[in-house]
């Protein structure tokens, strides 16, 4: 059977989905998600000899105690999912300091694009100055909380914050400021690379690049092009006016470097192989294993990457296989429960606690991809309900429909 909770009301109740693997069915809606729930229902069910879950607490301690003779099996898209959430939570903390190490010498010229948003208004700024205050604020008390030796789930109630919240600014060294805001979609970014280059040319006429670009195919007005021409101009314009100044970092010229990605999007890249990453990937990749910290996160959750994805093909592997498996997986907690890095060491550590069904991720063909996608009809059912379905008509239609 497979295992995974949805939500009865978002972010509020959860309950369980049960699916039978083998038939493909799903076979009972739990009304909550915890272990004690589990466990009865499973002493009712005998004969389960295989549970696929998530790496949940509450699944795995409900299915010990109401199937101690099934094997429990994590799914591997969670695993890796968990990977880069730890590597994540990492990088909360140590994003500041990455984004001071120096671009490498050498690495490849990156192509003219526009790396920021256009100029903001002036009451758009100043709303931001304010909201950027009011969460330093809330990071300074977090932080004081956490000093103090509150635990974390006493602060975020205290507080009214989410818990991933406070855990993220309590491994923040410092505040963990919103990255400038990317550029959109923007009908100019196709003629940026010609705007460039007649800027540098010394032409900085906005009137006339709009003209130039417009026989080129832009369909847009003159607007944008003022906009990117006045974040560029070196002289005053014709009136006398001062041009505006460029803000650091504005405009990205060829052979400069990307500022580095958010840290969700950096997670990713630091658990992907190096060979399915493009030129630019690789050099942000390259520029941030400077830091020895990062350079040891970086290999370790490479490595558990090519574990989890060299394993379960379909087919139960041999038995030397199996042990091969077995043996990697054991190296790799106990390198990983000695990283510098807390968030890591803290993942190795769950993984430890929960070795055999993460052993037997990397050695059987099973997962809760199953329970995932009868979740996904689940919700299609409540939506056509218009989320007015209780607990016994849901069953009703997918348990007795099927």
């Amino acid at each position: 059977m497979g295992i995974d909770d949805w939500a009865i009301r978002k972010g509020s109740r959860y309950g369980t989905i049960v699916v039978d693997l083998d038939r493909h069915r799903v076979i009972d809606l739990l009304p909550d998600r915890t272990a004690r729930t589990l466990a009865g229902w499973l002493e009712r069910h005998s004969g389960v000899a295989l549970v696929a879950r998530d790496r949940s607490t509450e699944y795995a301690r409900g299915a010990s105690l109401g199937a101690p003779q099934a094997q429990q099996v994590a799914d591997r898209w969670h695993l890796l999912a968990n990977m880069r959430q730890a590597v994540e939570r990492w990088l909360y903390g140590a994003h500041a300091r990455l984004r001071s190490l120096p671009p490498l010498s050498g690495s490849a010229s990156l192509p003219v694009r526009r790396d920021h948003a256009f100029a903001r208004s002036t009451a758009e700024l100043e709303a931001g100055t304010q909201n950027r205050m009011r969460w330093q604020a809330v990071y300074d008390e977090v932080r004081r909380r956490h000093a103090g030796g509150e635990p974390l789930l006493g602060i975020a109630r205290a507080m009214g914050l989410a818990r991933a919240t406070v855990r993220k600014y309590a491994a923040a060294e410092t505040f963990p400021a919103r990255l400038p805001h990317g550029a959109g979609p923007s009908l100019l970014d196709p003629h940026v690379a010609y705007l460039a280059g007649r800027i540098d040319e010394g032409c900085e006429n906005a009137m006339a690049l709009w003209r130039e670009i417009r026989e080129q195919g832009y369909p847009g007005t003159s607007r944008q092009v003022h906009r990117f021409v006045a974040e560029r101009r070196t002289r005053p314009v014709r009136s006398g006016r001062k041009p505006r100044c460029a803000r650091a970092g504005a405009s990205q010229r060829p052979g400069t470097e990307a500022p580095l990605p958010p840290a969700r999007q950096l997670a990713w890249l630091l658990v992907q192989l190096i060979s399915v990453l493009d030129e630019s990937d690789v050099a942000v990749v390259s520029r941030v294993e400077q830091d020895g910290t990062a350079r040891a996160v970086t290999g370790l959750a490479r490595r558990f990457t090519a574990l989890v994805r060299a394993a379960g093909k379909g087919k139960t592997v041999a038995d030397d296989q199996e042990e091969d498996a077995a043996a990697d997986i054991a190296a790799w907690i106990t390198q990983a429960r000695s990283c510098e890095a807390p968030a890591i060491a803290t993942f190795a550590s769950g993984l430890d606690a929960d070795s055999a069904a993460v052993r037997a991720a990397l050695t059987e063909p099973w997962s809760s991809g199953q329970a995932e996608g009868q979740v996904n009809r689940l919700k299609l059912i409540k939506r056509q309900c218009y989320g007015r379905a209780g607990l016994d008509l849901l069953k009703r239609r997918m348990v007795l429909a099927a």
